[in-house]
């Protein structure tokens, strides 16, 4: 099944799944039966898109959805821009129903110097950074609080080498941005929370954060090129969501389960399911 990037959400007694577009719909849904049967709705969760994203290359990609109340559903998204499709920025979305239809929101939510010229792109957030920005995914601690993690999409600014990012590395930094109850309002400025090293390979990405039984916190993310074998999931932890982190072995390579470059691990806002 082609369903790349599945975050997972539970309402009610169901779970729901949203991914990737598959060429067909820009935002994938399934409602697993049990995690082993996978059906995929015969509907697009976001048919209609802002006036921002590349019309002809849209490449929505990296689907979050969060519940803010009983009856509102919020999904983050990443998406190419219209000026330029090289760079991809992320947006939010509105529905009242988990499966949607969402509503875009006019202009993208976090989007940092997309072609590294110094251009300002008006947008809700606006943090530090160059090449756009990809991967969100929102957190709701135990005390309520609401934060959002995202990848800085340096290595969309054209380094050449390995992930085009391998002869002039620029920074791949994954940011995290405390945010009011609705998801989308910036309660402060966006922190550093890891960038790449050694270890990593060229970037990181695909951040997921989640809060162990102990109160620590662990934060999953995607090392290496995706288009390679060493392409994995690792993790860090630390005792405050904001950090220090602590680096950790990877934890899905090329090879576990019989598969080849693991992507991106999703937590349900219970700790399980993990995806």
């Amino acid at each position: 099944m082609d369903f790349p990037d599945p975050a997972v959400i539970g309402v009610g007694n169901m779970w729901y799944v949203f991914g990737t577009n598959n060429g067909k719909y820009n935002v994938q849904i399934t409602k697993p039966q049990g995690f082993n049967t996978w059906n995929v709705l015969a509907k697009d969760a976001l048919p209609n898109l802002p006036s921002w994203v590349n019309a002809d290359l849209a490449a929505v990609c990296a689907p979050d959805v969060s519940q803010l109340d009983k009856d509102t559903f919020l999904l983050y998204y990443s998406a190419a821009l219209a000026p330029d499709p090289a760079y991809h920025c992320i947006g939010a979305a509105t529905s009242a129903n988990i499966v949607g239809l969402y509503s875009p929101m006019d202009m993208p939510l976090i989007c940092p110097d997309p072609n590294g010229n110094g251009a300002v792109v008006d947008s809700m957030i606006n943090p530090s950074g160059q090449g756009g920005a990809i991967d969100a995914s929102g957190f709701k601690d135990a005390d309520g609080t609401r934060y959002i993690v995202y990848k800085v999409d340096g290595n969309s600014l054209g380094s050449r080498g390995n992930c085009n990012n391998g002869n002039r590395q620029e920074p791949t930094p994954i940011m995290l941005v405390h945010v009011d109850a609705n998801d989308v309002t910036p309660l402060g400025q966006a922190a550093t929370l890891l960038d790449h090293a050694r270890i990593n390979g060229p970037p990181i990405e695909a951040p997921s954060i989640t809060r162990r039984p102990d109160g620590s916190y662990a934060l999953f993310f995607s090392s290496n090129c995706d288009s390679f074998p060493l392409y994995n999931v690792t993790w860090a932890t630390a005792s405050t969501i904001s950090g220090p982190y602590s680096r950790n072995g990877p934890l899905l390579v090329t090879g576990v389960q019989g598969l080849t470059a693991h992507c991106g691990v999703t937590v349900a806002a219970d700790g399980t399911p993990k995806i």
